[in-house]
């Protein structure tokens, strides 16, 4: 996809950030967070919005308490809540002259390679009219996004974030919170917890206490992290900081910052961060080797064990001989093929089992 001359942007805000410490929604940060939005886009920047808050403001609706509760009623909550949410935004960016669509999402949307694709021709579409994009899950009906279930390509709107981002080939992802960016410990318990303005792969305290947003500092670094990798800069900081959004959008220092390092194709960003695993393939050292190493596609004869079932053209885990992932990448053939390419009974055996450019490595 040819990239926009105008600078593009994707802003990413919590419950946490919209909510106060009673669950009603904040409008003094949410009209300062849609004027710097609205900003941006007057000085030329294209920008999308992924926005939380749904749920909670159907609780507050119907006079429910916050807190988990059954899926039903988080589906129901998020039904009621959407249009409330969306009613918000449209009233505050009237008054800018802004024009938003709202566009609910959920993980097929990722995982199906052609969805994903008419994501981003929908989404580049509304950017080119100079309307904004609301994004947020679809979770009236997506109820994998609900369930807190480990197996599923994003939780919260964290990751939902980085991977339009990636996939847009935006310039900065922006991740609202309610603190100022990444400290090494949790500062709501530790006085002496340092704010780290330049990400470095620390080991940090990610623990939080529970409230009404899902995600949590570990999947916003995650998404930063993703963001990073696809060549996007990542930035968390503070939502309640009334200036932090506008510096964050006009290239100032603010929060923690996640420096590019290089950047993926369209093709290997969804094979690393978009589509769900259908099965692995437990290799040896010597394969792990040849793949970090020589920059080797995957010969058959190094995988060990298959798990499966899957398809040819499905996306599987690469395992290392310590049981930990490596890589992920898509075969060219069945999981009941693999095996027999694996013992040398394919007369395909001799040839790359994953072809290199359909292989990510993880970062080491």
């Amino acid at each position: 996809m040819t990239a926009s001359i105008h600078p593009r942007f994707v802003v990413k805000v919590g419950t946490r950030v919209l909510t106060d410490d009673e669950g009603e929604l904040n409008l003094v940060v949410l009209r300062s967070i849609v004027g710097h939005i609205a900003q941006a886009m007057a000085e030329g920047a294209e920008v999308i919005l992924v926005s939380s808050g749904a749920v909670g403001l159907g609780r507050r609706a119907i006079g429910l308490p916050p807190g988990p509760s059954d899926t039903p009623t988080r589906q129901a909550c998020a039904a009621i809540g959407q249009s409330r949410l969306m009613a918000v935004y449209e009233s505050l960016l009237q008054a800018h002259g802004v024009c938003c669509a709202q566009v609910l999402l959920s993980q097929s949307d990722f995982d199906n390679r052609k969805r994903y694709n008419n994501l981003r021709n929908a989404l580049s579409t509304l950017l080119k009219l100079g309307v904004l994009p609301i994004l947020n899950e679809n979770d009236a009906i997506a109820t994998e996004e609900l369930e807190f279930t480990q197996q599923r390509v994003f939780g919260d709107n964290d990751k939902l974030s980085s991977l339009v981002a990636s996939e847009l080939n935006a310039e900065r992802l922006v991740l609202l919170t309610d603190v100022d960016g990444v400290y090494d410990k949790n500062p709501f318990k530790h006085d002496d917890a340092v704010l780290l303005t330049e990400w470095g792969g620390d080991a940090v305290d990610t623990t939080a206490e529970a409230g009404a947003g899902r995600g949590g500092m570990a999947s916003k670094i995650e998404a930063a992290r993703i963001a990073a990798r696809s060549g996007c800069v990542g930035i968390i900081a503070s939502g309640r900081d009334p200036s932090a959004l506008g510096i964050a959008l006009a290239g100032g220092r603010i929060g923690t910052r996640f420096t590019p390092k290089g950047a993926l194709s369209s093709r290997r960003r969804w094979i690393a961060f978009a589509a769900v695993s259908r099965g692995s393939l437990t290799i040896d050292q010597g394969a792990v080797d040849a793949l970090r190493s020589r920059g080797a596609s995957l010969l058959a004869k190094g995988v060990t064990s298959i798990q499966g079932p899957f398809r040819a053209g499905d996306v599987v885990d690469l395992i290392g001989p310590n049981n930990k992932v490596v890589g992920r990448g898509i075969p060219r053939c069945s999981s009941e093929e693999a095996q027999l390419w694996a013992v040398g009974q394919a007369p395909e055996s001799k040839q790359p089992l994953i072809r290199r450019n359909y292989l990510v490595l993880e970062e080491e």
